[in-house]
């Protein structure tokens, strides 16, 4: 078993609490749940709605995947974390379907809860898994 390499990366908004935006392990790579901020700094202003928030919160993954040499191509299995289940849940769907291809979907747990960091209503996890070429 390697050693885990603990990743922060550049240009991917600061953490809200004492974490690394991923933590590697033997191929594994897991990322921490992203908050919506539209900027690095992790008391910029979310966007408004939940369609909004969910394209932000894809694309600070996205930043964390590109500093790990990743992509949503990697990821195998996302939790999403909403605020306002009942009212959000149909519309995040339909703007989430559109980052993974049909039949190459991740595995995926969505659950409501009653708050999350700084008043967002999504937040999103990811594990990904470095191919054997990489």
């Amino acid at each position: 078993m390697s050693p885990p390499i603990f990743h922060m990366i550049h240009g991917a908004p600061d953490p809200v609490a004492p974490f690394s935006h991923a933590v590697e392990s033997d191929g594994w790579v897991f990322l921490t749940g992203q908050m919506p901020f539209a900027g690095t700094a992790n008391d910029s202003p979310y966007p408004e709605g939940i369609e909004a928030q969910t394209r932000q919160v894809m694309a600070n993954l996205s930043r964390v995947l590109e500093g790990c040499a990743l992509s949503l191509a990697d990821v195998l299995v996302c939790r999403v974390y909403l605020t306002h289940f009942e009212e959000d849940y149909a519309a995040m769907n339909a703007v989430y379907e559109g980052y993974f291809a049909p039949g190459r979907r991740p595995a995926r747990t969505c659950i409501g809860v009653s708050g999350l960091a700084r008043g967002a209503r999504i937040e999103i996890d990811m594990l990904a898994r470095r191919s054997q070429a990489s």
